[in-house]
This record gives C-alpha cells, structure tokens and sequence, in this order.
C-alpha cells in the first residue's frame, strides 16, 4: 500500500447556525437552522426545511474522528453547495459568504494540519466576486473556492465569467465545482434524492463541457479546476464533441484544440462508486488528474475511500498520486 497520505478535496460545512438576515429583500431565502433531534439540525430556507444533518457538519472533533476511523489525513472543506446561494441579491451573497468563509477558516485554525478550506463568492456578480475571492485567499488563508455548476442558468463558460477565472488563475486558487440545482426535475420519477442520484451526473458534465467549448480551459492553463462527482457525464460526452469537431465545422472553429486535451486540464474527484468507472476517468482525464472525493458528511458518501482507491488496481505511483499527490498539486502545494 503506498505511504501517500489520503486527502478527501469533497467534503462539506454547514455551521451549526447562522446570522440573522440583516438584508432588505423581502422574503429573502436566507439560511438559519432548527433543533432536530439528537445531534441533528435543520437547516431552514424560505421557511422550509432544506435538509437535516448532524454536528458531523460542524464539529472538528467529530470530523476528525471519521477521519481517523476511514484513514483520511485530510479533507478539503467546502460549503453545502445550497449555501453557495447565486440566487441571492449580491450584497447578500457577498454576507453569507462572508461568514461561511470565516466558518470554514476557524475549522481549518482548528487542526490546520488536518483541514484545508475552500470559501465561497457572490459569483451573480462578477467584479464583487472578485473581491471576495481576494478577501478569501489572501486575508482568511483558504486554498480556493467552491463553485456552483451555473450561475442562475448561466453556464461557467460564459463570457461574463471570464474575469474572475482569469484573476483565479492569477492568483492560483484551488477551484472546485459542484451541480447545483440542476433543471427538469420534475422528468425524474421517484424521490427528491434522485436529485443528487440521477440529476447531478448530467449537471456536472455540462458545467465541465462549457468550460471545455468556451475555450476558457485551453486560454487560462494556470487554471486548476476540479469537477465532482467523478466529472459526471463528461466522460462520455467528449468522444461525441470530439466527433462533433470532426464533422460540423462551426464546432470545429469553436475550440482551440481536441476536446479530450482540454479535458485533462481539468482535476476530477473519485466519487463514481465503482472500480470500472475509476479506471475509465484515470484513462480518460489521466492519472496525475484524479482524486479521493467522498462527499463527507452526507448519506451518499464513499465511506471506505482507502478501499475504493485500492479496489482499482493501480500501481503504487497511481495510488499514491490519486490518495493524495494530485490533490496536492491541485491545492498549490507542490508544483504541477
């Protein structure tokens, strides 16, 4: 088994409260929380109850103790991907990720050997997510940031957006992208987890092809991006662009240069729960580009990602490189 120490880059915050709107939009769906039961609580938005979790969310010491029991030496902490929040008016947004950043920055003083964090910015508007990001990195000393899969329906690569990924990759931030909210759900038959279970794979894939047919991957290669959720569809989406190059000149003209090229500019997570799909995105995107991610804290995690990593097969530089040496690189500590 190789000695590299395993790094989880997909794990989740949820502060056991949060401040009191403070805004001026009525009906504003600002987050608070509820008692639950036992060490559980609700988290509250518009009203209703949004999910229920556990002091696993918020407490270091529970944390570390999972950590210690599953062979983690650290995790990546990032918001709940609803508290990312685009929807909110900008000054808003710029609050809540405000104080989500200082929450998760106190976790990681709390055991900085242990923890690494990633904040959140108001990216419905650019030039204060900018700010922001400047604000996170530079005076709360967190990696990078978290975030959403689209920005109220614009895609991450919107022309729009292409200041804030050039002063991200200026400043080296470690940038994470989860689904969020993705569209058409009432198409899914079954329970509301389907969301994350069926909805979230497509969203991801589109986030990760936008970036890809905008050419923002091929003209920032300072950019390091990581996708979750295995990178969800794009796998399977890049034989048809590439085929798509091949045949419809407009496409062609479109990108820079092969589809699969820019995709192996990305980072990609290992949460696919099955040993054939970790090859596959270890051939697909390369073995210098994937990563330990269990979705820590939540029902749908890899509870077992030494096993899961161990399960593939690999050899030992590609174990170690996937338990913890690409995270690292991805994280800026070491150099690409």
């Amino acid at each position: 088994m190789p000695d590299e120490a395993l790094i989880d880059v997909h794990t989740h915050v949820v502060p056991e409260d949060f401040p009191p709107y403070l805004g001026h939009v009525a009906g504003a769906p600002w987050p608070s929380m509820a008692p639950a039961h036992a060490c559980h609580r609700h988290v509250m938005i518009s009203g209703k109850v949004y999910r229920t979790v556990s002091h696993q969310c918020w407490s270091c010491q529970v944390r570390l103790a999972d950590m210690d029991a599953q062979g983690t030496a650290r995790q990546v902490l990032s918001p709940m991907p609803e508290l990312l929040s685009p929807w909110l008016a900008p000054e808003d947004g710029r609050t809540l990720a405000r104080f989500m950043n200082g929450t998760i920055a106190a976790m990681v003083a709390e055991a900085p050997s242990r923890f690494t964090g990633l904040g959140a910015v108001p990216l419905q508007d650019v030039a204060m997510a900018i700010e922001e990001l400047d604000r996170l990195l530079h005076q709360d000393g967190l990696a990078g940031v978290e975030l959403p899969s689209h920005v109220n329906g614009m895609p991450l690569g919107h022309a729009q957006l292409r200041p804030f990924f050039e002063a991200a990759g200026d400043w080296g931030a470690a940038i994470f992208v989860h689904p969020l909210r993705p569209p058409d759900l009432a198409r899914l038959v079954g329970p509301a987890a389907l969301e994350q279970v069926l909805a979230f794979p497509g969203e991801i894939g589109l986030a990760g092809a936008s970036l890809i047919t905008s050419g923002l991957l091929a003209a920032l290669p300072r950019l390091r991006i990581a996708l979750s959720h295995g990178g969800g569809t794009l796998a399977a989406l890049l034989p048809r662009l590439a085929q798509g190059a091949r045949t419809m000149p407009p496409l062609k003209a479109l990108l820079p240069e092969e589809p699969a090229a820019s995709a192996r500019r990305l980072w990609i997570d290992d949460l696919v729960y099955d040993v054939a799909t970790l090859r596959h995105l270890v051939a697909v995107f390369g073995s210098e580009r994937v990563m330990c991610g269990t979705d820590y804290p939540f029902a749908i995690m890899d509870t077992d990602p030494v096993g899961s990593i161990a399960a593939g097969g690999f050899d030992t530089a590609v174990q170690a490189a996937l338990r913890g040496g690409n995270a690292r690189r991805w994280l800026g500590e070491v150099s690409s």
